[in-house]
Parts: C-alpha cells; sequence; structure tokens
C-alpha cells in the first residue's frame, strides 16, 4: 500500500519502577514479535557499569539486540536531547526494516522527551552554574536545597533532596527567568508525537515490590558489584563524577573509602532503592495512557501488543 509508507512508525512502551520486571518481560514479547528493544534508561548508556544498572547480560543481548546501551563512557554527559536524537535514530532503521520496536525503561523523562518533545527553558548559564557547583561542594546539597525550598517551594518538592545536579538547575533557572521551573514545565505544549504508542505499564503491591528489590541488591553484591565499582576507580573515574555519586555506585564508592561498613552501605541501597521506585510509580501513574498489568501476565501484553501492531 502506498499509504503505508506514510503512517507513523508503531512503538511500543514498556514502563514500570526499578526490580519489577521489564526486562523479562520485554524480552519474551520481542522474541515473540520478532521486534528489537531500544532501553530507556539514563544509567544504562553508561559503559563500564553493568552490574549495578541491571544491564541486560550479554545472553540476553544476543537473544534479542538492544539499542541505547554501552553508548558514553562514565565522565562524559548524557542528557534527554541526546538520548531523543539517539533513540528516534534507531527507531527510524527499526521501523525501516520492519522489525517491532519495543522502548524498555524507567526513565520516565527520556520517554517523555521521546514521545512528546523537550521542555522549554533558558539556556545553562555556565558562570552560574560553576557558582552553584562550588556552592554545593563547599556546603553540601542540604544548604542548596534548602534555599531552593525557600526560594521555590514548588520546585522543591519536586526534587530529591540529593539530586544536585536538578537542583542546580532549578536554582539556575529561577535565577535566569525569574520564575519557577514548574512554571517553565506546566507553560510546555509538547509537539504531536511521531509514533503509534502502546504503553505497557508493570506493577506489584508496595510490599512484593520492595521484597524483589532487596532481594534483587542482594544478587548484585554477590554478581560482583563492589569489585565493579572498585574496577571504576581504578580506572580513574573519580567518586565526584555524577555517575558514581549515582543509586548503588555512591554507597559502594562510600564503602570502599572506609567510611561504613558494606553491611551498612547494603542497607542504604536498598532503601534508596525502594524510595526511587515510589518515584517512578508516581510518575507513571500520572499518565493515563499507561495500561497496567502484572509482570507475570505476559499473554494480556501479548494480546493489547498484537491488536495494535495489527490494527491500520
Amino acid at each position: 500500500m502506498a499509504g503505508a509508507d506514510i503512517l507513523k512508525p508503531r512503538v511500543i512502551c514498556i514502563v514500570g519502577p526499578t526490580g519489577v520486571g521489564k526486562t523479562a518481560m520485554a524480552l519474551e514479547l520481542a522474541d515473540r514479535w520478532g521486534g528489537e528493544i531500544v532501553s530507556a534508561d539514563s544509567m544504562q548508556v553508561y559503559r563500564h557499569m553493568d552490574i549495578g544498572t541491571a544491564k541486560p547480560t550479554p545472553e540476553e543481548r544476543r537473544r534479542i539486540p538492544h539499542h541505547l546501551l554501552d553508548v558514553v563512557d562514565p565522565d562524559e554527559t548524557f542528557d534527554a536531547s541526546r538520548y531523543c536524537d539517539l533513540a528516534r535514530a534507531a527507531i527510524a532503521l527499526l521501523h525501516r526494516q520492519k522489525r517491532p520496536v519495543f522502548v524498555v525503561g524507567g526513565t520516565g523523562l527520556y520517554i517523555r522527551a521521546l514521545l512528546g518533545g523537550l521542555i522549554e527553558g533558558p539556556g545553562a548559564n555556565e558562570v552560574l552554574r560553576r557558582e552553584l557547583k562550588q556552592e554545593i561542594n563547599q556546603k553540601g546539597k542540604a544548604h542548596l536545597y534548602q534555599r531552593l525550598r525557600t526560594m521555590d517551594p514548588g520546585a522543591a518538592d519536586r526534587i530529591h533532596p540529593h539530586d544536585g545536579v536538578r537542583i542546580i538547575r532549578a536554582l539556575e533557572v529561577l535565577e535566569l527567568t525569574g520564575r519557577s521551573i514548574v512554571d517553565h514545565q506546566q507553560g510546555h505544549h509538547f509537539g504531536e508525537c511521531p509514533y503509534e504508542v502502546l504503553k505497557i505499564g508493570l506493577r506489584l503491591d508496595r510490599e512484593q515490590l520492595n521484597d524483589r528489590i532487596e532481594r534483587r541488591t542482594d544478587r548484585m553484591i554477590a554478581e560482583g558489584f563492589v569489585e565493579e565499582v572498585r574496577r571504576l576507580l581504578d580506572m580513574g573515574y573519580g567518586e565526584s563524577l555524577k555517575t558514581m555519586q549515582s543509586l548503588g555506585y555512591r554507597n559502594l564508592v562510600s564503602f570502599l573509602a572506609g567510611r561504613q561498613s558494606l553491611e551498612e552501605a547494603v542497607r542504604q541501597i536498598k532503601r534508596d532503592s525502594c524510595r526511587y521506585a515510589k518515584r517512578q510509580m508516581t510518575w507513571f501513574a500520572a499518565d493515563r495512557e499507561v495500561g497496567w498489568l502484572d509482570p507475570g501476565d505476559v499473554e494480556g501484553a501479548a494480546t493489547r501488543i498484537g491488536l495494535f501492531l495489527n490494527h491500520g
């Protein structure tokens, strides 16, 4: 059909919190439909960071081709804009090859940007940003977060107190425009989505999910997470890097530096991972286009995908 060439590419998104089982579901479905996976995980783009990011194993990647894994080194900058460029190129390639596309991950910002565009705002002011970074180094994130809470409580409510990058950005936007970053976000009108999209969300009740997360953390430690962090440090990736301050890595860096026990580091990883999963669920639950399933309901997902791929 001549019209088939101008149809939007169809994209299947599998989303949900960390540890819920997105990878297992996506592998089964991509295998069944002859598709490929485009990762939507802000940490799995980094090389050498495998165990702590729950990156698909080499065996899983041989089974199903994956895109947007191992894109940059841990000391390189990577953001939602670059993600969109690379992900859209991968989707275009798969569309030309007539292969189903599965976008899989828990980084809600990347998925929203891919499907609807990026939030407009002022460009970075390097002088101001450098001053704010220096202030964090001298006085700590808590000091800067308290300033944000005083000046822009609405933004502070949306940002974790340990997320230095987003704290700095919120203060930067406020300083440069006199308006809250929340106003910029709410005032942005996303463009038309370039794809036809089916969104499948995976969820468990809180107790089940937390149990999965805790068991997965223990498995990561057993599989060599500590050794992975030690190797990164030996390669010259210092603890001040954003990647080395990410979930799990910062805790094990602290352990290797002798600042806390391994037991305490693991306890913190479990706690922080459960909190992160809660924030992810809050994000995805606000998206009314997501159809929710139990992670074990592969047949339910397959039915939805069959209808989606075969209509029109």
